[in-house]
């Protein structure tokens, strides 16, 4: 297993492509006939996804990944939309370039002022490819069950529900290598991808995490200790979730889009997914130059008057 260490350039010919936007951006249009632009000038067909036709160009066809694969997806939004995108490849090995429509965009990392000079560069074989650690989630009970897709960011176990805390139960490993980490009560638990480091679980207090390293974060969420404090540990472990009241029904999230029931007496299985997510960047784009502009990181404050 590999994270995003692995990078290498993305090649063409690019012969169609596919697109997610976010259609709610009032510059959702024009993004999207920005896109249009760059693929007529280079002979590169254009499909849009079934939800966001009405502002596609007309005559734009739907995409359909079973019938029409594509050399590569758009995502025109914030971080949501480009994950989104990443659970329409997911199993495929399809990259994804993000544009960024929205405010804060830490995954989408090309502006929209650059969308037609970045989108060229990618289709002229200029795109670099960055590999992410996916997560699957399996639901451990009668019959054991999958939940939903692979999730790039981060899987959630919480109460369904109003705010209130919920006691678990966490270990890490299988078979004789399981280790228990630990209990404690909270309003629940983020278990983060590198990726994933810099979106709930750092709001959470967890740390920042290159993509770039093969590991996960656990970050309690509000716990009830302040010995409860944020974990690393190495990604091939799975890491098992279990409520300790047995007559408690959880919720796991995937990336803050697809929800799931656990019911009581069942526990969750986190582990690597069996894919990658392939990202797609320009040249100079780095994750430590995102980090210092976007979050702002070791800013100083501004001088005294």
């Amino acid at each position: 297993m590999t994270s995003g260490r692995q990078r290498e350039p993305l090649r063409g010919p690019f012969a169609s492509l596919g697109v997610v936007v976010r259609r709610q951006r009032p510059d959702a249009r024009g993004a999207l006939e920005g896109v249009s632009r760059v693929c007529a000038a280079r002979g590169v067909r254009l499909f849009v996804d079934p939800d966001d036709l009405d502002v596609a160009p007309e005559g734009t066809p739907a995409l359909d990944l079973d019938r029409d694969p594509v050399d590569a997806i758009v995502a025109l939004g914030g971080d949501g939309t480009l994950l989104r995108a990443a659970r329409l490849v997911n199993e495929r090995d399809i990259p994804v370039f993000g544009v960024n429509l929205g405010q804060l965009g830490f995954l989408t990392t090309t502006a929209e002022a650059d969308l037609e000079a970045g989108l060229g560069r990618v289709l002229d074989g200029g795109g670099i490819l960055d590999r992410r650690l996916t997560l699957e989630a399996h639901i451990i009970g009668d019959g054991g069950t999958s939940v939903g897709h692979a999730a790039l960011n981060d899987v959630v176990v919480h109460k369904p529900g109003a705010a209130r805390m919920c006691a678990l139960d966490l270990s890490v490993g299988e078979g004789d290598a399981r280790d228990h980490i630990g209990s404690f009560s909270a309003d629940g638990v983020i278990i983060a991808t590198p990726t994933g480091s810099t979106a709930y679980s750092l709001s959470a207090g967890g740390p920042i995490v290159s993509p770039e390293m093969e590991c996960l974060v656990i970050t309690a969420i509000c716990p009830h200790s302040l010995a409860v404090r944020p974990l690393v540990v190495p990604a091939h472990a799975p890491i098992t979730v279990r409520g300790l009241d047995p007559t408690q029904s959880l919720q796991v999230t995937l990336d803050g889009q697809i929800e799931h029931p656990i019911g009581p007496g069942e526990s969750l299985r986190v582990a690597p997914g069996r894919h990658q997510v392939a990202l797609v960047r320009l040249p100079g784009q780095t994750f430590f130059g995102t980090m210092r502009r976007k979050l702002n990181w070791a800013a100083r404050p501004p001088e005294r008057a």
